[in-house]
């Protein structure tokens, strides 16, 4: 689950913003968050809606949890540069570090995972467990007066003198341009060393835990789902149905091979040539149709692709579609759904980024009614960045899970609750978001004088 995100110097970000998961003193729609009983722990909202003018950063505001995700499980190469997106229309935070801090809670516990950096190295780094009455620092890596990292790992309980030692050894070789948690990921650090937990639940929530979906982003496991799991097509066609898309079911066909059309003679040849028999690949074709392809001991190739079903009126007869020819409304429920039917998996993350993109403005409330209705006895987490305005329902919504990101005179990114205004739960607050009340919407010229 997260808690609270903060981010400094990051792509439109320059001074510090901080976005939050921790609900405020709100009694409507109690569902919509969860609860724990230990008065040290804190509540954590299921739900985060977040809007922005075009340009205002939201979309940044993603991408820069994307950028921290990829370091802590990509990591980077011996002498090359961290690809870091600073802040670029203020000279200062060109010089300036980058600050990345993510507050999330793991396996029963809560955590603060950070690190300042800038293009060349990691200047600081720190995981501390955390909770409403305390923090404790479990690593602390930092650079001494030489300019050289040094950790900490004072609240750690090593089990032997030889485990701490490998713990120590592992941050002394961790290179300047590199995490110390991506070097423990790497390094497999869990095999060597019995009580360091927290290092790898952080590991795990960026790994496991947290998905981030793009506009461009496609279900990579459409594929492997259907042809390995059959209840997956049952239940994807169920939400099919539900958003009123006309389908009656998605299949995997098999298909001859050598009557495919769109992939090159010379790939084919490829193909046939490096697949080793009993093993899989995944082709996607010129006109977006993918393929999936396994090779029979015997040698030949075993092909299929994905179908969409729909009934022939008056009839009892079904005809196949590419899923290429479905609308792009449709195409991208494909690629969300599998959210919804991963929510019953407890802890995930899940953040979309422009939910609205090809849908119905009554398809994205129905996705996060239904992601509310489904989450009710799971800790999942939804988060989006959207411009419905049909959204803004606090009928519908609670105060606290509504956010707004603009640019400031100085062109740099905020973000805000609307929380922070002084408002009516039973205001119609969409009217007042248009005319720009509460920030986050698009000023525009009454002519192009």
């Amino acid at each position: 689950m997260l808690i609270r995100y903060i981010i400094e110097n990051y792509l439109s970000f320059g001074e510090k913003c901080t976005f939050s998961m921790i609900p405020g003193l709100i009694r409507s729609h109690d569902f919509h968050k969860i609860s724990y009983t230990e008065r040290k722990e804190i509540d954590i909202l299921k739900l985060g809606i977040i809007y922005g003018a075009n340009a205002s950063g939201k979309s940044n505001l993603i991408k820069s949890l994307q950028f921290i995700q990829k370091l802590v499980l990509d990591g980077t190469k011996p002498e090359r540069n961290i690809n870091l997106a600073s802040h670029k229309l203020n000279p200062l935070f060109e010089k300036s570090p980058s600050r990345f801090e993510v507050e999330f809670r793991k396996s029963g516990n809560s955590y603060a995972y950070g690190a300042v950096l800038n293009n060349k190295k990691i200047i600081e780094e720190w995981l501390y467990e955390v909770n409403k009455n305390s923090d404790k620092p479990l690593f602390e890596r930092k650079q001494n007066q030489n300019g050289a990292s040094e950790t900490d790992f004072r609240n750690i309980k090593f089990t032997t003198k030889k485990e701490e030692d490998f713990l120590n050894f592992i941050a002394k070789g961790t290179r300047e341009n590199q995490l110390f948690l991506t070097e423990c990921f790497q390094r497999n650090v869990t095999g060597n060393v019995k009580n360091i937990k927290p290092i790898t639940d952080a590991i795990a929530w960026f790994k496991d835990s947290l998905t981030i979906i793009f506009p461009s982003t496609k279900f990579g496991g459409l594929l492997f789902e259907l042809e390995t799991n059959e209840d997956f097509g049952k239940s994807l066609t169920k939400y099919l149905k539900t958003f009123d898309t006309g389908i009656d079911g998605i299949e995997l066909i098999k298909i001859d091979f050598n009557l495919i059309k769109d992939l090159p003679g010379e790939l084919k040849k490829e193909i046939v040539s490096d697949l080793k028999p009993g093993s899989r690949c995944i082709i996607a074709g010129p006109e977006k149709q993918t393929y999936s392809l396994t090779k029979s001991k015997d040698g030949s190739i075993n092909s299929y692709k994905v179908m969409i079903k729909h009934k022939v009126s008056n009839s009892k007869e079904s005809v196949h579609f590419e899923l290429s020819e479905e609308s792009d409304g449709t195409q991208r429920l494909v690629d969300l759904i599998p959210a919804l039917m991963d929510v019953s998996k407890s802890e995930k993350v899940f953040i979309i980024d422009e939910l609205d993109r090809s849908l119905h403005p009554n398809l994205s409330q129905k996705f996060l009614e239904l992601f509310l209705d489904l989450s009710k006895t799971i800790k999942s987490q939804l988060i989006v960045t959207t411009h419905e305005t049909n959204l803004l329902d606090l009928s519908r919504f609670r105060k606290d899970e509504i956010w707004f990101v603009e640019k400031d005179s100085n062109n740099q990114s905020k973000i805000f609750s609307l929380n922070d205004f002084n408002i009516r739960f039973d205001k119609r607050i969409m009217n007042d978001y248009l005319l720009g009340r509460f920030g986050g919407a698009p000023s525009m010229k009454h002519s192009f004088n």
